[in-house]
């Protein structure tokens, strides 16, 4: 082999190795030619870094010991070498300055000067050209080329060398040529056990640094500092915290704790391993910090969502001068997406544009992620068009910004912009535009975006098919979804959550139990998202048992006091009915957000419990959490049910406050509140301001004027909101059949009926059907409420038979009320309202032993009545009252009251309708009862509590009696006021001495 002395620039020549491209000068005999390398056989250059004397000399000075084994062969005797005196220290493997000439195609060694070196010398030549190979990490042919060029020179390697060796292989990934020659060496020192654990380091290896790293003390070898680091990098690449704080103890005991890399190594693996409070407290002991050292506890915090913290210590590391670079700048702004610190992300961005910082890279990435979880999509837009060639990850980034963010369609054209720039998308793109179409709920885009993942050959990867079964069953394609799940090689439980999320509702529901089952038999451990899955498909079944099972599964996992599990348990105890078990799970709750307060307040509204909502809300305003929209149209349901007039204005008002008043939702209640409250007139201004009118606003102020009496309208209404082009639904028809129902409108309500089938195409509904018998049966036409009975294809429900036996009672037809009774008494035999209208018809009849028969075997079903009441609210208290009450704390009031209005009726010509008292009792029994109905005990309270101009609304469980009704026009017309009662069908509007229903109800 070709050697110069270590005091000499020259260079070092072996056949058949092809790195670089040289120019070369050949000297022989009196020609001379000219060649560059790559017209040449390949040659391999190793410079040494010091300069030649000019001269020329032979071959044989750069044999082996052996002359017989020279180091290189098959190179011409009579060629000589020239090296030209350098001025300059030329880069590593770079010839530019080099004239030396070799003829690498003789097949004859040359004979040079001998003993030209010594043998230390050469020794060290060796070793520096292995430590070339390895700093470049790619070059082991020429590696193993010197090594066997050592081996073949008979040299006994001195331990620098078998170090070298050791590194070279090690740098080159060849792990196992390194162990082996670690063991054939002599003697191992720290330099040997460290070169080989940073090859493993280096390749990621860390289990198997932290092995060699326990081999190595075991023999005796102290560590020195960048074995501590390296090893301390291995523990952190592994997160192995146990065998780090190990090291760390080595550290201290050894004295290394000083030395500023094994300091930020240490401060890296307490960092990555989540321990950022011994993280730091090694960073404030280190005389020195580094930008390593900073930018590790930086990065530490940010992991671990700290982003305060990040900007805390930013703050320092500037205030300390440290030098930042980029992977500092997108540490902090990772902590400022974290924290959603939009102002301190701006001053970084303002800091990367001061510094001159490339749009690239780790920094770019970061800014539109920064400006994507600070809700600034179009801020991250800006900053992305600014990339020049922006990577798949900034594209990817970007994609899942417009995503998260709810553009979901500027998300699907920019995906289409990427592939047209030739970026090939990854997992991570493709996943977030299957979120895009499952926001976008567009199936047909779902399956396109499907097919391009197949044809990149993505449908394997867990992240993208998770993504496409959410997909699927969030867009009602159940069995698409079951498809691509089955077909996944290997299914992890966000797989199953996945599943899972396609059976909350709908008709498949049941399937959920049954998929939990099975994910339970399969070994995977339920997470909180698995039992929010499965806790939302018990309360879609109203399965309140299974729902106790899986609370206890809670429990014994320690997922009671996540918030996201007790929401939904609240949940599913509110819609099974146990409305006292949520409120447990409630109370037991340590952090409640708007959407508990709200899973609470709906429940006890959607079971006309408004009192507790209208109290859970204030309870809710005290602690400080502020409503959603969800969270006041549930209020505003609760306040309907209750007809809490004032609850509602109040919750008007603070709508407006909010900004809410353009929010379809939350109107569409607060129309329905006015109506059921008996403001129609607010409920139409509310109703006529609204931006924007869908079917459900129709809805309600259609259903609204029906109930009101106001059938002419509510046609109108109908009308209108046909001309608006806005499609109606099978809720609007219930509303208009009931419009004609309570106006008499019968060939309207015919008319309708009809068209629902054949322009609509909507089939109608027992309800529609109970609408349509409501109308003829009102008008006495019995016969053809028969005949309509007749024709349904669905069998007659409760409600049906109800509103034929009503309309009985107000015709006189007994027989038909009979043949209803029977087939009430069959479908609901615990209903008491059947009992007492069959009894009622048999008593205007006279027919008291059939009424004592009635009552006799509702005594012995063990069905009690439902005791009439009426209820008034004044100044934001309800008041309720029986009839005959003596509880109020006004009674005495009242029934002065009572005699008073009772004693201006009679001047005014007022005789009571006794026929409306269906008992066997005396005239006089019958007139004193009539006179103390619990309306008429409402009404007199509210005309000694309330100011004259304020209209009196009064709201009853039952139907109001005729002589009740009669009464009130009166009493209307003496006192100048506007009575407003609701009973169990309708309001009756009294004003100036007549009722809205024209006596038609």
């Amino acid at each position: 082999m070709l050697c110069t002395p270590y005091n000499y620039r020259g260079c070092f020549v072996f056949p058949s190795f092809s790195i670089f491209q040289t120019r070369f000068q050949l000297h022989g005999g009196s020609s001379k030619k000219r060649f560059m390398g790559s017209n040449t056989l390949p040659i391999s250059v190793f410079e040494i870094s010091k300069t030649p004397p000019s001269g020329n000399f032979h071959w044989n000075e750069f044999l082996g010991e052996n002359k017989s084994t020279p180091l290189i062969k098959n190179v011409n005797k009579n060629t000589s070498i020239q090296f030209q005196r350098l001025q300059r220290k030329p880069k590593l493997f770079s010839l530019n300055n080099v004239t030396s000439v070799v003829e690498t195609r003789g097949r004859e060694a040359v004979s040079v000067k001998r003993n030209f070196w010594d043998y230390k010398e050469r020794l060290r030549n060796y070793s520096y050209m292995l430590q070339t190979c390895a700093s470049k990490g790619r070059y082991l042919r020429d590696g193993k080329a010197v090594h066997g060029n050592v081996i073949r020179s008979c040299l006994e390697p001195d331990s620098h060398l078998w170090t070298c060796l050791v590194n070279m292989y090690a740098k080159c990934r060849r792990f196992e040529s390194a162990r082996y020659l670690l063991d054939k060496m002599p003697e191992r020192d720290v330099v040997s056990w460290t070169a080989l654990i940073a090859g493993f380091v280096s390749e990621g290896n860390g289990i198997e640094g932290v092995n060699l790293y326990y081999l190595m003390r075991m023999e005796g070898v102290l560590p020195n500092g960048f074995t501590f680091a390296t090893v301390l990098k291995a523990s952190s690449m592994c997160f192995v915290l146990e065998i780090g704080k190990q090291v760390h103890g080595e550290v201290i005991k050894l004295g290394f704790l000083s030395d500023v890399y094994v300091g930020s190594a240490l401060v890296d693996l307490y960092a990555k391993c989540s321990e950022m409070e011994l993280s730091k407290s090694v960073f404030s002991c280190m005389p020195e910090q580094n930008a390593i050292s900073w930018n590790a506890l930086l990065s530490g915090y940010a992991r671990i969502g700290y982003g305060e913290e990040v900007i805390k210590l930013f703050n320092s590391m500037t205030e300390s001068e440290t030098r930042f670079s980029e992977y500092t700048l997108s540490s902090v702004l990772k902590g400022c997406a974290i924290s959603g610190n939009l102002r301190k992300g701006q001053e970084i961005h303002s800091l990367v544009v001061k510094i001159g910082t490339k749009l690239d890279g780790f920094v770019s990435s970061a800014l539109v992620d920064m400006y994507s979880k600070c809700g600034m999509a179009e801020d991250a837009y800006k900053v992305f068009v600014r990339i020049k060639n922006p990577d798949v990850v900034s594209w990817s980034g970007m994609i899942a910004c417009l995503d998260q963010q709810g553009y979901n369609y500027e998300a699907a054209k920019l995906f289409s912009e990427m592939m047209r720039t030739g970026v090939r998308p990854n997992q991570f793109t493709l996943a977030s535009l299957v979120c895009t179409a499952t926001a976008l709920n567009d199936l047909r885009y779902g399956d396109s975006i499907h097919a391009c993942i197949c044809k990149l050959g993505f449908e394997s990867d867990n992240t993208v098919s998770n993504a496409l079964v959410t997909m699927y069953m969030k867009t009602g394609s159940i069995e698409d979804g079951c498809r691509v799940f089955d077909a996944m090689i290997d299914q992890d439980l966000v797989s199953w959550n996945s599943l899972l999320s396609g059976f909350h509702d709908g008709d498949s529901c049941d399937q959920g139990p049954r998929i939990f089952s099975q994910m339970l038999v399969e070994g995977y451990k339920p997470n909180k998202y698995t039992y929010i899955s499965i806790l939302r498909s018990c309360s879609t079944l109203a399965n309140i048992y299974l729902g106790q099972q899986l609370h206890g599964h809670v429990v014994k996992n320690s997922l009671s006091n996540d918030g996201f599990v007790g929401t939904a348990l609240v949940d599913m105890y509110t819609k099974c009915g146990s409305l006292e078990d949520a409120h447990v799970v409630f109370q037991q709750m340590k952090e409640r957000d708007v959407f508990t307060w709200t899973v609470i307040i709906t429940g006890y509204a959607n079971v006309n419990q408004g009192e507790k909502s209208m109290k859970y809300f204030r309870q809710m305003q005290r602690e400080g959490v502020c409503p959603n929209e969800s969270t006041l149209a549930s209020c505003l349901r609760g306040c309907t049910g209750i007809a809490s007039l004032e609850n509602g204005r109040q919750l008007h008002s603070r709508i407006i406050k909010a900004g809410h008043s353009d929010d379809t939702f939350i109107m569409s209640a607060l129309v329905d509140l006015y109506g059921k409250c008996g403001c129609i007139e607010e409920a139409e201004t509310t109703f006529n301001s609204l931006v924007s009118r869908d079917v459900v606003s129709w809805n309600t102020m259609i259903c609204g004027y029906s109930q009101h009496g106001r059938g002419e309208k509510a046609l109108q209404a109908f009308e209108n909101m046909l001309n608006e082009g806005v499609t109606p639904d099978e809720i609007t028809f219930i509303g208009v059949l009931s419009a004609c129902s309570h106006v008499g409108l019968i060939e309207d309500g015919k008319k309708h009926f009809d068209s629902m089938r054949k322009v609509y195409e909507i089939s109608p509904t027992l309800k529609h059907y109970a609408c349509m018998v409501d109308i003829l049966g009102r008008a006495g036409r019995l016969q053809e409420v028969e005949t309509l009975i007749e024709k349904m294809t669905d069998t007659p429900d409760f409600s049906i038979w109800q509103t034929v036996l009503g309309a009985c009672i107000r015709h006189g037809n007994v027989e038909f009320a009979e043949k209803a009774a029977e087939k009430l008494f069959d479908l609901e035999p615990q209903m008491d309202s059947t009992y007492i209208l069959l009894s009622n018809i048999y008593a205007a009849k006279g027919r008291w032993e059939d009424v004592a028969k009635i009552r006799g075997r509702m005594s012995s079903q063990g069905v009690k009545k439902e005791p009439g009441c009426s209820w008034v609210e004044i100044d934001g208290q309800v008041h309720v009252f029986l009839p005959k009450d003596t509880s109020h704390r006004k009674v005495k009031e009242i029934y002065q009251k009572l005699d008073e209005v009772s004693y201006k009726l009679m001047l005014a010509g007022y005789v009571p309708d006794t026929d409306s008292v269906l008992h066997d009792v005396t005239e006089r029994e019958k007139k004193e009862s009539l006179l103390y109905h619990s309306e008429r005990m409402a009404l007199a309270f509210s005309l000694i509590s309330m100011q004259p101009a304020k209209p009196i609304r009064i709201f009853k469980n039952l139907r109001i009696c005729g002589d009740c009704h009669n009464a009130i026009k009166l009493i209307s017309d003496m006192t100048n006021r506007d009575i407003i009662v609701r009973d169990i069908s309708r309001f009756h509007h009294f004003q100036n001495g007549s009722c809205s229903c024209n006596d038609y109800w």
